[in-house]
């Protein structure tokens, strides 16, 4: 178990990265948008357009998809902190194990569910299982939808994954065979 956790949490450090990255990105393609627009009006060239803000809210966006699941493994969820932070391991574990169980994993696959049907007809699959054209922005020059949609799905799978990990350490340090401190 302590070994299949770990290669998750492996992964999700990646994760923790690749959100890292995503700021960065958001930033700078933020701080383009506003010296592009300025100076475009300096010089009378359009030197942005609505791909370079949409680009940059799709990093943004990404920026929480992919970090739910490093949050969560590093403990930094939010809890009622002034009660778990006195309990002993055992009773953290516990309470992180019945609450991952029942109401994150539950979370996690009724968001899958919601959000299957809207980024299947972003893509263009009909209803009728047709194939129709994929989402494209209403604006000019905007990017495609469907990618950015489908990362709803990846962030709840990337988060069911790491529950799954912190389900399995929890039940190792229920059972006594590691003792490791828990935020």
């Amino acid at each position: 178990m302590l070994k299949i956790a770990g290669l998750i949490d492996a992964f999700t450090e990646r994760l923790g990265l690749a959100s890292a990255v995503c700021v960065i990105l958001t930033v700078a393609i933020g701080f383009y948008n506003v010296m592009g627009r300025y100076l475009g009006k300096l010089i009378g060239v359009k030197l942005t357009s609505n791909m370079f803000i949409e680009l940059q809210w799709y990093f943004f966006s990404l920026t929480f998809l992919l970090g739910f699941a490093y949050i969560l493994k590093h403990g930094e969820n939010v809890r009622v902190d002034f009660l778990y932070a006195k309990w002993p391991e055992k009773t953290k574990a516990w309470v992180d194990l019945i609450g991952h169980a029942i109401f994150l994993i539950t979370f996690c696959i009724i968001g899958i569910t919601v959000a299957y049907g809207p980024v299947m007809q972003s893509w263009g699959l009909l209803p009728d299982g047709s194939f129709g054209n994929w989402e494209m922005s209403p604006d000019p020059s905007g990017l495609p939808r469907a990618p950015i949609k489908s990362m709803i799905l990846v962030g709840f799978g990337l988060l069911l994954l790491q529950t799954v990990s912190e389900i399995l350490k929890n039940i190792i340090i229920i059972r006594g065979l590691v003792v490791a401190p828990k935020k």
